[in-house]
């Protein structure tokens, strides 16, 4: 537990932006419930959600360095593994293809919670406990819809053996505890 604070305390030395803070919680919980689904180490694939944008701030989301910028500044503090993930999460910056469970896994996880975001915006009352995964797979297949949600890279999660209703449910299954510290 004292390193999961080392590890926020981190983020938000690095990130002052309160969406991107959500936006990294939650993509924690998310590779920490893939990570039990498959039976990896939680801390590992949960810290590589938490720290995945660490350096979008300092390279001002500039797809050619972001990412990079995060796998150096987390070199001797994350095992090479998370790095890599974090690494192969912009593949634009590699100019590589996700290769590894652990790649697609933190890309599809980390994008997922945009649209879930999105689509509790839509409901009423506006919270994630609301959200039903068919609302999700619906809103998946609006375009116009958060439109700057990858789709492709959500889909990922079928290149890692878990069919799109089921990486939903996982997702805000991962999702639902921590809705109120995400403003949800």
């Amino acid at each position: 537990m004292e390193q999961r604070k080392f590890y926020v305390e981190l983020l938000k030395k690095h990130v002052s932006n309160p969406k991107m803070i959500a936006h990294s919680l939650a993509s924690e919980a998310v590779l920490r419930e893939l990570a039990r689904y498959f039976g990896e180490d939680e801390d590992v694939w949960g810290i590589a959600g938490l720290l995945h944008d660490l350096d979008v701030e300092i390279t001002n989301a500039d797809p050619k360095r972001h990412a990079l910028v995060a796998a150096q500044m987390l070199e001797g503090i994350l095992p090479a593994e998370a790095i890599d993930a974090i690494a192969m999460h912009n593949e634009e910056a590699t100019g590589l293809p996700r290769t590894t469970r652990f790649q697609h896994a933190l890309a599809a996880g980390e994008t997922i919670t945009g649209l879930i975001f999105a689509t509790a915006l839509v409901y009423p009352d506006k919270r994630i406990a609301s959200v039903k995964p068919k609302s999700v797979i619906k809103r998946m297949k609006e375009k116009q819809f958060a439109a700057s949600v990858n789709r492709n890279t959500i889909m990922e999660c079928e290149a890692i053996g878990i069919p799109l209703d089921e990486f939903v449910q996982l997702s805000l299954k991962a999702l639902v505890p921590i809705a109120p510290a995400l403003g949800f």
